[in-house]
């Protein structure tokens, strides 16, 4: 299973992007600004295709959605991306909640503060559709700087 981020819109806080699930549209997406030099918990890591996994480890976070969830097992991990670590897909509206992770939301603004809404409601629908593919380690996540694009 192949899923897509397909950023199309960037400001000083906040990336808004499109997300497809094998090819059709699924929910919109919201990561932290493009930042040529790193800065921990407020950049977005860079596009490439990267493999989804599991973090099979009970951490607060992962104790906080088990609670919330009886369909929740661990976060959906994306694995080797330079210079980053622990990079999850995740409820969240705004870029304070991100710290370079993908949230995930059924609607999204850009007039404002660039946010997304309803995203425990697109979390549970994509988690639920693509948790089976990353049991298995049939899993990836491709990252595409469509917003970079316009600029140049």
């Amino acid at each position: 299973m192949r899923i897509l981020v397909d950023r199309t819109y960037s400001n000083d806080d906040a990336t808004l992007s499109n997300v497809y699930i094998d090819g059709r549209w699924f929910c919109f997406g919201l990561e932290d600004e493009h930042r040529d030099d790193k800065i921990p918990g407020e950049t977005r890591i860079p596009a490439g295709t990267y493999d989804v996994n599991f973090r099979n480890v009970i951490s607060p976070m992962t104790q906080r959605y088990r609670r919330k969830f009886d369909w929740f097992d661990y976060h959906l991990h994306i694995q080797d991306v330079p210079n980053f670590d622990y990079i999850y897909i995740h409820i969240g509206n705004t870029d304070e909640h991100t710290a370079g992770c993908l949230l995930l939301g059924k609607g999204a603004n850009t007039s404002g503060e660039c946010c997304i809404t309803q995203s425990t409601l697109a979390y549970k629908s994509f988690y639920k559709k693509v948790s089976p593919s990353a049991r298995v380690g049939d899993l990836t996540i491709e990252y595409r700087d469509s917003d970079m694009e316009m600029v140049a």
